[in-house]
């Protein structure tokens, strides 16, 4: 019977059970006798200790374990932080020259750039996030930012209006002063700044209509979020853009028209309708 168990474990793969008790086949298939185990040798002082007995141990004193280990203190503030601090922070590097763009309240590879600027300044480590020390002397170091520091200005002076924007609704993009100007019978209502593609793929001028909108469109060729699109030709819109709001112009777009102002292009997207007109000059 064992004989039989040992083949039906190697068919599946297993490893052979051993099994115990007097004529059980070794590993080669022989049988052996059972044999009786030696009583163990008489100790010095006497037999040897029962083998219920507990072993003796020599007693130690363990360390003591806080309930609570002591965690070093993390950075205020890092990568990834988000919020009105992060905002300060950026307005303040801002007064020292070492952030040159709008605060965003984001802390991202700018962000962490210009704050290990200011600690090789002040010859702390360089770990681009904001410890306290480095903290304590950027404040010292810097006044509180006033509100225009924190939520500077977006928007640029239109100038003079296509002559085909002074006719009903239109959304009238100018490429010159890289602005947007939602125009109701030749009156601006309201005005945001705005960027445009790259050389190599140009923001199309012309005369269009809005063909769609989507409120949280995502793209699907290069897989980014598109806020408030308004589709104008093609794939290309205006929409919202995060980059544009926290590098400015030292991006571009891939032919769409980017606002930095969040809460401008929203009541732009609820005020436009599809069929809109849209004019894009040079």
């Amino acid at each position: 019977m064992a004989a039989v168990l040992v083949v039906a474990a190697l068919a599946v793969g297993c490893r052979p059970v051993t099994v115990s008790g007097a004529g059980a086949p070794d590993g080669n298939g022989a049988r052996y006798a059972p044999t009786t185990p030696a009583p163990p040798p008489l100790g010095r002082h006497g037999p040897p200790a029962s083998r219920h007995s507990a072993p003796s141990r020599p007693h130690t004193t363990a360390p003591r374990t806080p309930h609570r280990a002591q965690r070093a203190a993390g950075p205020l503030m890092a990568p990834g932080s988000q919020g009105a601090r992060v905002r300060e922070l950026q307005a303040r590097l801002a007064q020292l020259g070492l952030f040159d763009r709008s605060p965003t309240g984001s802390y991202a590879a700018v962000t962490t750039s210009a704050v290990r600027a200011f600690q090789q300044r002040q010859g702390l480590p360089r770990t681009g996030t904001v410890q306290p020390a480095a903290w304590l002397a950027l404040r010292s170091q810097t006044r509180r930012p006033s509100h225009a520091e924190l939520y500077p200005p977006t928007t640029r002076p239109v100038g003079a209006l296509d002559p085909r924007c002074m006719r009903g609704r239109v959304i009238c993009i100018s490429k010159r002063s890289n602005t947007l100007a939602w125009v109701v019978d030749g009156r601006v209502v309201s005005a945001m700044d705005v960027r445009f593609g790259a050389q190599y793929t140009p923001t199309r001028e012309g005369t269009f209509a809005l063909t769609f909108k989507s409120r949280h469109h995502v793209s699907t060729l290069y897989h980014t979020a598109m806020p408030y699109a308004m589709f104008f030709s093609g794939g290309q819109a205006v929409h919202y853009s995060a980059d544009f709001a926290a590098r400015g112009y030292h991006g571009a777009s891939h032919g769409c028209v980017n606002v930095r102002d969040k809460e401008k292009v929203a009541a732009l997207f609820d005020a436009a309708r599809k069929g809109t007109k849209v004019v894009i000059s040079h």
